[in-house]
């Protein structure tokens, strides 16, 4: 099984913004250090608890001061931006790091609906555009537009020897249907979804065209999961976690991720309890052995060639660990 670290930057409550990029970089180090496949790290804009609302400028750092592991975005909000810009500032990073820069792709406001409004006019009717901006994006890359395009006589330099990888990343089968008709991998965000995920992964597999240096499907699912060496300790790891969804839905997230003992002690509410049941079912918890079954069962369910992995702890120490057990027994 192949996995990767899918990184949202956490800020645990009592730290810094500074204190969760650096610790973002140290995880990437130690994904590369266990052999983990990957390392993408999200973009989220004045959204309580996390820290990354630039992944380009933390990729720079990042493959800095890694050597091997393939980095990316998980994913670039296409609607806020252009895509000419997006291509350059990739390009720029393949060039600087050799085929080693992925290209996700998604479409959610990724903040607050003044935040989007302080980003970009009219965030819907860039939604809308998403199919076009697509199409372009991938031209940028490849630079080949055709040549009575407008866009044919410019190029997203510095052109790298080896183009990003670009993955559309969603929930949707909407999503889905864009990665396989534009030829693209895809990556399906099984731990911030309530669809039935494995119908819309195959309706990618079944609906996929080749095109460009794609020639086969090829997917990721996105899985949040927490691992410890008891399945109790992995379950009393995972309540700060469904605090903090608690406390950002109310909007009262902004301290960062609670504390074990914070979450403990807080009384919730019957739909809170709702809230947090529905939220471990999507999750994956346990010992060594029991996250390697559920991992292995998703993958089995999806059809999907690689598992990404998302942890929310606390302890940015208890953060690393967990990707540790998990490498030690699945690689």
């Amino acid at each position: 099984m192949k996995i990767s670290i899918l990184d949202q930057s956490p800020i645990s409550s009592g730290k810094t913004a500074q204190d969760a990029l650096q610790e973002s970089m140290r995880l990437a180090q130690i994904g590369e250090k266990l052999g983990y496949t990957r390392y993408w790290i999200a973009e989220h804009h004045d959204y309580p608890g996390l820290a990354c609302s630039a992944p380009e400028v933390m990729l720079g750092y990042i493959g800095a001061n890694t050597k091997k592991i393939r980095i990316g975005s998980g994913a670039v909000l296409l609607p806020h931006y252009k895509p000419y810009k997006i291509a350059e500032t990739y390009h720029m990073l393949a060039t600087l790091f050799p085929d080693r820069i992925d290209l996700g792709i998604g479409r959610a406001p990724g903040g607050s609906a003044e935040a989007t409004m302080a980003l970009s006019d009219n965030f819907l009717e860039q939604v809308r555009k998403m199919p076009e901006k697509i199409i372009d994006l991938l031209h940028f890359l490849q630079n080949d537009f055709p040549s009575d395009h407008m866009f044919s006589k410019i190029s997203a330099s510095p052109l790298p020897a080896i183009s990003p990888e670009p993955w559309i990343l969603g929930t949707s089968e909407k999503s889905a249907i864009l990665a396989a008709e534009n030829g693209t991998a895809y990556a399906f965000g099984h731990f911030m979804s309530d669809k039935e995920g494995s119908d819309i992964m195959k309706t990618y597999l079944e609906r996929f065209k080749a095109k460009g240096r794609l020639q086969r499907p090829k997917s990721i699912v996105a899985v949040s999961a927490i691992c410890s060496e008891t399945t109790e300790r992995a379950e009393e790891l995972a309540l700060s976690g469904y605090l903090w969804h608690v406390q950002s839905a109310k909007g009262e997230g902004k301290k960062g991720i609670p504390s074990i003992e914070e979450a403990k002690q807080y009384s919730y509410s019957s739909d809170e309890k709702e809230m947090i049941k529905a939220m471990r079912n999507k999750m994956v918890i346990g010992n060594p052995r029991e996250v390697k079954q559920q991992l292995l069962a998703l993958q089995t369910l999806y059809q999907a060639d690689e598992i990404m992995i998302v942890t929310i702890t606390h302890s940015y120490e208890d953060r690393a660990q967990s990707y540790k057990l998990i490498a030690h027994e699945v690689l």
